[in-house]
Protein backbone atom coordinates (compact mmCIF):
# COMPACT_ATOMS: atom_id res chain seq x y z
CA UNK A 1 0.00 0.00 0.00
CA UNK A 2 1.16 3.53 -0.84
CA UNK A 3 2.93 5.11 2.42
CA UNK A 4 1.79 8.70 1.16
CA UNK A 5 -1.74 7.81 1.68
CA UNK A 6 -3.71 8.62 4.72
CA UNK A 7 -7.32 9.22 5.89
CA UNK A 8 -9.26 11.32 8.49
CA UNK A 9 -11.80 9.71 9.84
CA UNK A 10 -14.58 11.63 11.36
CA UNK A 11 -16.55 10.24 14.31
CA UNK A 12 -17.53 13.04 16.90
CA UNK A 13 -21.02 13.72 15.89
CA UNK A 14 -23.95 12.64 18.12
CA UNK A 15 -26.62 11.70 15.93
CA UNK A 16 -29.86 13.17 17.70
CA UNK A 17 -32.38 12.10 15.08
CA UNK A 18 -31.84 8.41 15.02
CA UNK A 19 -32.71 9.04 18.97
CA UNK A 20 -33.22 7.08 20.94
CA UNK A 21 -31.04 4.74 19.75
CA UNK A 22 -28.30 7.37 18.91
CA UNK A 23 -27.32 9.11 22.32
CA UNK A 24 -24.97 11.58 23.20
CA UNK A 25 -23.41 8.91 25.49
CA UNK A 26 -22.95 6.38 22.69
CA UNK A 27 -24.03 7.85 18.80
CA UNK A 28 -24.87 6.12 15.80
CA UNK A 29 -21.98 5.36 14.02
CA UNK A 30 -20.70 2.98 17.12
CA UNK A 31 -24.03 1.07 16.51
CA UNK A 32 -25.10 -1.58 13.91
CA UNK A 33 -27.87 0.48 12.58
CA UNK A 34 -28.21 -1.77 9.15
CA UNK A 35 -27.88 -5.14 10.72
CA UNK A 36 -25.02 -5.95 9.29
CA UNK A 37 -23.05 -7.67 11.87
CA UNK A 38 -20.82 -4.69 11.69
CA UNK A 39 -20.83 -0.62 13.56
CA UNK A 40 -20.95 2.22 10.70
CA UNK A 41 -17.68 3.69 12.10
CA UNK A 42 -16.19 -0.38 11.73
CA UNK A 43 -17.81 -0.75 8.03
CA UNK A 44 -16.14 2.57 6.86
CA UNK A 45 -12.60 1.53 8.33
CA UNK A 46 -12.61 -1.53 6.38
CA UNK A 47 -13.80 0.54 3.75
CA UNK A 48 -10.61 2.52 3.74
CA UNK A 49 -8.27 0.46 4.98
CA UNK A 50 -8.75 -1.48 1.26
CA UNK A 51 -6.08 1.88 -0.10
CA UNK A 52 -4.83 2.96 2.72
CA UNK A 53 -2.26 1.47 5.39
CA UNK A 54 -4.68 0.52 9.05
CA UNK A 55 -1.84 2.48 10.59
CA UNK A 56 -2.51 5.77 8.66
CA UNK A 57 -6.28 6.72 9.19
CA UNK A 58 -6.71 8.69 11.88
CA UNK A 59 -10.13 8.82 14.19
CA UNK A 60 -11.38 12.68 14.79
CA UNK A 61 -13.34 12.30 17.73
CA UNK A 62 -14.57 14.23 21.11
CA UNK A 63 -13.34 13.00 24.27
CA UNK A 64 -15.74 10.78 25.70
CA UNK A 65 -15.74 8.28 22.73
CA UNK A 66 -11.82 7.61 22.97
CA UNK A 67 -12.92 3.96 24.78
CA UNK A 68 -15.45 3.38 22.35
CA UNK A 69 -13.30 4.12 19.37
CA UNK A 70 -10.62 1.56 20.74
CA UNK A 71 -13.24 -0.84 21.97
CA UNK A 72 -14.54 -0.86 18.04
CA UNK A 73 -11.19 -0.65 16.06
CA UNK A 74 -8.50 -2.92 17.97
CA UNK A 75 -6.47 -2.61 15.31
CA UNK A 76 -5.80 1.13 15.69
CA UNK A 77 -3.60 2.26 18.32
CA UNK A 78 -4.35 5.21 20.61
CA UNK A 79 -1.95 7.58 18.73
CA UNK A 80 -3.95 7.40 15.73
CA UNK A 81 -7.79 8.57 17.83
CA UNK A 82 -7.45 12.47 17.61
CA UNK A 83 -9.42 13.96 20.84
CA UNK A 84 -11.25 17.17 20.38
CA UNK A 85 -11.75 18.66 24.31
CA UNK A 86 -14.54 20.67 22.68
CA UNK A 87 -17.25 21.12 20.07
CA UNK A 88 -15.79 23.72 17.35
CA UNK A 89 -17.28 22.18 14.23
CA UNK A 90 -15.25 20.56 11.14
CA UNK A 91 -12.60 23.36 9.94
CA UNK A 92 -10.27 23.17 13.46
CA UNK A 93 -10.60 19.64 13.63
CA UNK A 94 -9.28 18.93 9.96
CA UNK A 95 -6.43 21.72 10.23
CA UNK A 96 -5.17 19.87 13.15
CA UNK A 97 -5.27 16.43 11.95
CA UNK A 98 -3.43 17.50 8.65
CA UNK A 99 -0.61 19.46 10.54
CA UNK A 100 -0.53 16.25 12.77
CA UNK A 101 -0.20 14.24 9.12
CA UNK A 102 2.29 16.54 7.37
CA UNK A 103 4.87 16.38 10.15
CA UNK A 104 4.80 12.53 9.78
CA UNK A 105 4.90 12.65 5.86
CA UNK A 106 5.12 16.22 3.96
CA UNK A 107 4.04 14.16 0.93
CA UNK A 108 0.81 12.88 2.09
CA UNK A 109 -2.38 12.96 0.43
CA UNK A 110 -5.33 12.32 2.40
CA UNK A 111 -9.55 11.85 2.65
CA UNK A 112 -11.45 13.27 4.84
CA UNK A 113 -14.83 10.67 5.15
CA UNK A 114 -17.78 10.73 7.41
CA UNK A 115 -17.50 7.80 10.11
CA UNK A 116 -21.49 7.28 9.78
CA UNK A 117 -22.21 7.14 5.84
CA UNK A 118 -23.46 4.08 3.99
CA UNK A 119 -21.55 3.24 0.58
CA UNK A 120 -22.43 -0.15 -1.31
CA UNK A 121 -20.36 -0.13 -4.34
CA UNK A 122 -17.09 -0.36 -2.59
CA UNK A 123 -15.10 -1.31 -5.62
CA UNK A 124 -16.40 2.10 -7.27
CA UNK A 125 -15.57 4.19 -4.18
CA UNK A 126 -11.70 3.08 -3.67
CA UNK A 127 -11.50 3.66 -7.91
CA UNK A 128 -12.93 7.35 -7.23
CA UNK A 129 -10.57 7.51 -4.13
CA UNK A 130 -7.67 6.86 -6.21
CA UNK A 131 -8.65 8.79 -9.23
CA UNK A 132 -8.93 12.10 -6.75
CA UNK A 133 -5.47 11.10 -5.15
CA UNK A 134 -3.99 10.75 -8.57
CA UNK A 135 -5.49 14.43 -8.99
CA UNK A 136 -4.17 15.36 -5.69
CA UNK A 137 -0.36 14.39 -5.90
CA UNK A 138 -0.09 16.15 -9.09
CA UNK A 139 -2.20 19.46 -9.00
CA UNK A 140 -2.51 21.96 -6.02
CA UNK A 141 -6.48 21.24 -5.70
CA UNK A 142 -8.72 20.96 -2.91
CA UNK A 143 -11.03 18.17 -3.79
CA UNK A 144 -14.50 17.10 -3.07
CA UNK A 145 -16.39 13.70 -4.12
CA UNK A 146 -20.05 14.89 -5.55
CA UNK A 147 -22.89 12.70 -5.48
CA UNK A 148 -25.00 12.02 -8.47
CA UNK A 149 -28.74 13.43 -6.93
CA UNK A 150 -31.61 11.03 -7.50
CA UNK A 151 -34.30 13.44 -6.94
CA UNK A 152 -34.76 16.96 -5.50
CA UNK A 153 -33.62 16.42 -2.11
CA UNK A 154 -33.91 19.79 -0.36
CA UNK A 155 -31.83 18.08 2.89
CA UNK A 156 -28.03 18.49 1.17
CA UNK A 157 -26.39 21.05 -0.07
CA UNK A 158 -25.07 21.36 -3.47
CA UNK A 159 -21.92 21.52 -6.06
CA UNK A 160 -22.70 23.11 -9.12
CA UNK A 161 -19.60 22.70 -11.54
CA UNK A 162 -19.46 24.25 -15.37
CA UNK A 163 -21.13 22.45 -17.42
CA UNK A 164 -19.04 22.93 -20.60
CA UNK A 165 -15.77 20.96 -18.31
CA UNK A 166 -15.70 17.91 -20.39
CA UNK A 167 -12.94 16.45 -18.08
CA UNK A 168 -13.45 13.81 -15.32
CA UNK A 169 -12.73 15.98 -12.34
CA UNK A 170 -14.17 19.31 -12.91
CA UNK A 171 -13.52 22.62 -11.77
CA UNK A 172 -16.20 23.81 -8.85
CA UNK A 173 -18.04 26.89 -9.65
CA UNK A 174 -19.88 27.59 -6.17
CA UNK A 175 -21.62 25.58 -3.81
CA UNK A 176 -25.26 25.98 -3.04
CA UNK A 177 -27.06 26.06 0.54
CA UNK A 178 -29.60 23.44 0.84
CA UNK A 179 -32.71 24.62 -1.54
CA UNK A 180 -36.11 24.65 -1.20
CA UNK A 181 -38.10 22.26 -3.48
CA UNK A 182 -38.34 24.19 -6.09
CA UNK A 183 -34.84 24.93 -6.52
CA UNK A 184 -33.67 21.39 -6.47
CA UNK A 185 -36.02 20.11 -9.18
CA UNK A 186 -34.26 23.29 -11.03
CA UNK A 187 -31.38 21.95 -10.05
CA UNK A 188 -31.37 18.34 -11.03
CA UNK A 189 -32.89 19.70 -14.68
CA UNK A 190 -29.60 21.42 -15.03
CA UNK A 191 -27.40 18.58 -15.19
CA UNK A 192 -24.87 20.14 -13.62
CA UNK A 193 -25.14 19.56 -9.42
CA UNK A 194 -24.20 17.07 -7.00
CA UNK A 195 -24.86 16.76 -3.67
CA UNK A 196 -22.49 17.38 -1.17
CA UNK A 197 -21.72 14.51 0.36
CA UNK A 198 -18.50 16.19 2.71
CA UNK A 199 -16.45 13.43 1.30
CA UNK A 200 -12.23 15.68 0.88
CA UNK A 201 -9.38 14.76 -0.97
CA UNK A 202 -6.02 16.93 -0.70
CA UNK A 203 -2.86 16.82 -0.03
CA UNK A 204 -1.59 17.80 3.64
CA UNK A 205 0.38 20.78 1.98
CA UNK A 206 -2.66 22.24 -0.45
CA UNK A 207 -5.36 22.43 2.64
CA UNK A 208 -2.41 23.80 5.26
CA UNK A 209 -1.76 26.55 2.85
CA UNK A 210 -5.89 27.14 2.24
CA UNK A 211 -5.92 27.69 5.88
CA UNK A 212 -2.87 30.02 6.53
CA UNK A 213 -4.14 32.16 3.19
CA UNK A 214 -8.27 31.80 4.31
CA UNK A 215 -8.38 31.08 7.79
CA UNK A 216 -4.88 33.00 9.38
CA UNK A 217 -6.12 33.29 12.99
CA UNK A 218 -6.75 29.29 13.22
CA UNK A 219 -3.18 28.62 11.40
CA UNK A 220 -1.28 30.69 13.77
CA UNK A 221 -3.31 29.27 16.66
CA UNK A 222 -2.75 25.43 15.81
CA UNK A 223 0.94 26.01 14.50
CA UNK A 224 2.23 27.25 17.80
CA UNK A 225 1.52 24.19 18.89
CA UNK A 226 3.19 22.54 15.56
CA UNK A 227 6.73 21.16 17.66
CA UNK A 228 4.88 19.25 20.16
CA UNK A 229 2.42 17.13 17.57
CA UNK A 230 3.12 13.27 18.16
CA UNK A 231 4.82 13.64 20.87
CA UNK A 232 4.09 13.67 24.68
CA UNK A 233 3.32 17.79 24.79
CA UNK A 234 0.88 17.34 21.87
CA UNK A 235 -2.18 16.69 24.18
CA UNK A 236 -1.10 19.47 27.17
CA UNK A 237 -1.46 21.90 23.95
CA UNK A 238 -4.55 20.33 22.26
CA UNK A 239 -6.58 20.64 25.75
CA UNK A 240 -4.88 24.23 26.09
CA UNK A 241 -5.73 25.98 22.94
CA UNK A 242 -8.00 23.66 21.04
CA UNK A 243 -11.23 25.47 22.52
CA UNK A 244 -9.67 29.22 21.36
CA UNK A 245 -10.56 28.38 17.96
CA UNK A 246 -13.26 29.27 15.68
CA UNK A 247 -16.82 27.18 15.42
CA UNK A 248 -16.55 27.29 11.85
CA UNK A 249 -17.13 24.31 9.05
CA UNK A 250 -14.50 23.28 7.03
CA UNK A 251 -17.30 24.44 4.09
CA UNK A 252 -17.25 27.96 5.17
CA UNK A 253 -14.00 28.34 6.44
CA UNK A 254 -12.09 27.31 3.28
CA UNK A 255 -14.04 25.31 0.54
CA UNK A 256 -16.68 28.12 -0.16
CA UNK A 257 -13.73 30.56 -0.51
CA UNK A 258 -11.03 29.23 -2.00
CA UNK A 259 -10.30 29.44 -5.87
CA UNK A 260 -8.94 25.66 -6.58
CA UNK A 261 -11.22 23.72 -5.41
CA UNK A 262 -12.68 20.95 -7.85
CA UNK A 263 -14.90 17.90 -7.95
CA UNK A 264 -15.24 14.44 -8.99
CA UNK A 265 -18.65 13.10 -9.90
CA UNK A 266 -19.26 9.82 -8.08
CA UNK A 267 -19.81 6.42 -9.83
CA UNK A 268 -20.77 4.87 -6.12
CA UNK A 269 -24.30 4.89 -4.23
CA UNK A 270 -24.42 6.74 -1.06
CA UNK A 271 -26.56 7.42 1.53
CA UNK A 272 -25.92 9.90 4.28
CA UNK A 273 -27.87 7.73 6.95
CA UNK A 274 -28.73 10.81 8.47
CA UNK A 275 -32.59 10.15 9.64
CA UNK A 276 -34.37 7.04 10.46
CA UNK A 277 -36.15 7.62 6.96
CA UNK A 278 -32.63 8.00 5.43
CA UNK A 279 -32.01 4.35 6.64
CA UNK A 280 -35.19 2.97 5.69
CA UNK A 281 -34.70 3.25 2.21
CA UNK A 282 -31.31 0.89 2.82
CA UNK A 283 -33.10 -1.81 4.51
CA UNK A 284 -34.79 -5.17 3.02
CA UNK A 285 -38.41 -4.78 2.95
CA UNK A 286 -41.37 -7.56 2.86
CA UNK A 287 -44.39 -6.89 1.15
CA UNK A 288 -46.04 -4.35 2.53
CA UNK A 289 -42.77 -2.41 2.56
CA UNK A 290 -41.94 -2.79 6.25
CA UNK A 291 -38.47 -2.86 7.22
CA UNK A 292 -37.10 -4.64 9.98
CA UNK A 293 -33.78 -4.61 12.18
CA UNK A 294 -33.25 -7.16 15.07
CA UNK A 295 -36.90 -7.65 15.65
CA UNK A 296 -39.58 -10.76 15.45
CA UNK A 297 -42.92 -9.23 14.16
CA UNK A 298 -46.25 -10.07 13.96
CA UNK A 299 -47.89 -7.15 11.39
CA UNK A 300 -51.17 -6.88 10.06
CA UNK A 301 -52.55 -3.75 8.16
CA UNK A 302 -49.08 -2.35 8.43
CA UNK A 303 -46.82 -0.87 5.47
CA UNK A 304 -44.24 1.44 5.01
CA UNK A 305 -43.08 1.30 8.66
CA UNK A 306 -39.38 0.79 10.24
CA UNK A 307 -39.01 -1.20 13.25
CA UNK A 308 -36.06 -1.72 15.29
CA UNK A 309 -35.24 -3.56 18.40
CA UNK A 310 -32.15 -4.21 20.41
CA UNK A 311 -33.12 -7.24 21.48
CA UNK A 312 -34.97 -10.27 19.60
CA UNK A 313 -38.09 -9.11 21.13
CA UNK A 314 -41.53 -9.66 19.70
CA UNK A 315 -43.15 -6.87 17.96
CA UNK A 316 -47.06 -6.83 17.45
CA UNK A 317 -48.24 -3.54 15.16
CA UNK A 318 -51.83 -3.13 13.90
CA UNK A 319 -52.76 -0.49 11.65
CA UNK A 320 -49.77 1.07 11.54
CA UNK A 321 -48.40 3.19 8.38
CA UNK A 322 -45.47 5.08 7.44
CA UNK A 323 -44.25 4.76 11.47
CA UNK A 324 -40.95 4.76 13.08
CA UNK A 325 -41.14 2.14 15.85
CA UNK A 326 -37.96 2.29 17.68
CA UNK A 327 -37.78 0.03 20.98
CA UNK A 328 -34.38 0.89 23.12
CA UNK A 329 -33.62 -0.22 26.87
CA UNK A 330 -36.41 2.46 28.47
CA UNK A 331 -37.68 4.17 25.75
CA UNK A 332 -40.13 3.33 23.21
CA UNK A 333 -40.61 5.58 20.06
CA UNK A 334 -43.64 5.56 17.99
CA UNK A 335 -43.12 8.54 15.53
CA UNK A 336 -45.14 9.23 11.99
CA UNK A 337 -42.06 9.04 9.32
CA UNK A 338 -43.18 11.79 7.41
CA UNK A 339 -42.50 13.94 11.21
CA UNK A 340 -38.76 12.61 11.38
CA UNK A 341 -37.16 15.88 11.41
CA UNK A 342 -39.14 16.57 14.64
CA UNK A 343 -37.13 14.15 16.53
CA UNK A 344 -34.16 16.25 17.31
CA UNK A 345 -36.60 18.91 18.94
CA UNK A 346 -38.46 16.43 20.61
CA UNK A 347 -35.19 15.14 22.44
CA UNK A 348 -33.95 18.40 23.20
CA UNK A 349 -36.64 19.18 25.12
CA UNK A 350 -36.57 15.62 26.68
CA UNK A 351 -33.53 16.19 27.85
CA UNK A 352 -33.80 19.21 29.20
Amino acid sequence: MNKNYFAILMAGGVGSRFWPVSTSEFPKQFHDMLGTGETLIQKTFGRLSKLIPEENIFILTNEKYNDLVLSQLPQVSQEQVLLEPAMRNTAPCILYASLKIKKINPDAVMVVAPSDHWIEDETAFINNLQTAFDFCEKDNALMTLGIQPTFPNTGFGYIEYDKSDTNNVKKVSQFREKPDYETAKEFLKSGNFLWNAGIFIWSAKSIIQAFEALQPQMYNLFMLGYGAYNSDLEKVFIEENYAESENISIDYAVMEKAPNVFVLPATFDWNDLGTWGSLYEKLPKDNQLNAVVNASVFLENASNNIIRTDAKKMIVIDGLNDYIIVDREDVLLIYPKGKEQEIKRITEIINK
